[in-house]
């Protein structure tokens, strides 16, 4: 079985490019059944995050340059624009990028824990679609598992700096005291929930949060005192605001730079501080050009997140030997389930001549034969046929130079130590 990762991150692709080939929640049954056809993969997984979309296919051949183009194609895109962000990883390099990123080691912020309940719910989608087989569901329990254990056995997610505390500290190079800024959540999900968390650690205490359903937008809201309202309400509220962080699984932007120049006109000249983390974006990118604005985008919080980086960089050494040690792991169990299958095609094969020798020997008895004479004779005709292709095959190897056949049926029947048995034989007698 051979198994396939290709996708693009925050390293390889802008997010210009990462915004327009990302999944929408609406669009993944048709990509689930488009995929496995266009690809010829027998199962296949979807992840797709504001940082990274990478496809996990398992077949019997190389599908990576079908699975490109109908990527590309997918999402009205030029193959060759692509091709230059996209990277590919196969068998244990595929096995081993997957537990990398379930461990935080291939996040822009190390360590983050969010990508490891991102990959799980990829997971669960892959199941509930039907896409996720054998194969794909052994390498991802072997994945979680290796990503627990790095949680649990190295340091690399204390004190942890995702993208949602990033973007709250680089909120106070605009404004030194947080505690006088009322913040404007777009969105409810778990990125925004630690948004509202670090923003209230940092003393802001006047929350909107808009979301799609006003429910899920009390909920959050009144966890941090704050009000909830959905996403047509926002230019409303917009004028009063000082602080706007969004991230939504939106496919169009949810704010735009006419609803932003009205606000500004209100607000005399005091400063906006944005960022839109959502990948497609959800602030129009023109926004920007406006003046007393500060819009930020996810690929602008590296110089926060690379200091993360540094300070982590013992403990991420530490993970990835656990992560070679959780590759070696998955191969082994690969290997074993291999050897299980042919061990069991041969003993079929024994068991059907064992079927046909005693077939014969029974007629044999049924018509008056001897019974020693059919017993001499089942034993020589079952060892006969056992033994024929076997001796035929190593006569050949041997013939062609293959020299190890001869050493593995040593090996396989312990030739050597039942010769240095009979060696010492005598000697016991």
């Amino acid at each position: 079985m051979a198994l396939v990762t290709l996708g693009i991150n925050h390293r390889t692709a802008p997010v210009e490019l990462r915004e327009r080939i990302a999944f929408t929640p609406e669009r993944m049954e048709e990509a689930f059944a488009e995929l496995r056809v266009a690809s010829g993969a027998s199962e296949a997984a979807i992840l797709s995050t504001c940082n990274r979309t990478e496809l996990y296919l398992a077949g019997d051949d190389d599908c990576a340059p079908l699975v490109l183009r109908w990527l590309a194609g997918f999402h009205n895109l030029d193959a060759g624009e692509l091709e230059e962000a996209v990277y590919v990883h196969r068998d244990a390099d595929a096995v081993r990028h997957v537990m990398r990123v379930a461990a935080g080691l291939d996040s822009m912020v190390l360590g983050e824990p969010q990508i490891f309940g991102q990959l799980k719910d990829a997971y669960a989608l892959a199941r509930k679609h039907g896409a996720s087989g054998s194969f794909l569901s052994r390498m991802f329990e072997q994945t979680f598992s290796v990503a627990k254990r790095v949680r649990t056995q190295t340091a690399i997610g204390e004190n942890p700096v995702s993208v949602a505390y990033a973007a709250v500290s680089m909120a106070h190079h605009i404004f030194s005291d947080l505690s006088r800024n009322r913040a404007l959540l777009i969105g409810a999900g778990k990125t925004i929930e630690l948004v509202a968390q670090h923003l209230s650690e940092a003393g802001v205490k006047d929350f909107v949060v808009a979301n799609r359903t006003l429910e899920r937008a009390q909920s959050l809201a009144e966890a941090h005192g704050g009000k909830g309202i959905v996403l047509s309400e926002i230019p409303d509220y917009l004028p009063d605001v000082d602080i706007i962080i969004s991230s939504t699984a939106s496919p169009l932007p949810i704010l735009g730079k006419g609803a932003v120049e009205r606000a500004l006109k209100k607000r005399k000249h005091r400063p906006y501080f944005m960022v839109d983390i959502a990948v497609p974006r959800d602030i129009e990118p023109e926004v920007a050009s406006l003046a007393d604005v500060y819009l930020y985008t996810v690929d602008d919080l590296r110089q926060v997140i690379e200091e993360n980086i540094r300070s982590r960089e013992g403990a991420a050494r530490e993970a990835e030997n656990l992560v070679t040690d959780g590759v070696q792991a998955f191969l082994n169990q690969l290997r074993a389930l291999d050897a299980v299958s042919t061990l069991k095609q041969f003993r079929q094969r024994a068991e059907t001549l064992r079927d046909v020798e005693t077939e014969k020997a029974l007629r044999a008895l049924r018509n008056g034969s001897d019974p020693e004479t059919v017993l001499r004779s089942l034993a020589r005709g079952l060892t006969n046929k056992l033994l024929h292709e076997p001796s035929v095959q190593v006569r050949r190897a041997t013939t062609e130079g293959r020299t190890e056949v001869t050493e593995w049926l040593r090996e396989l029947h312990q030739l050597d130590a039942l010769e240095a048995d009979a060696a010492t034989t005598p000697e016991k007698l």
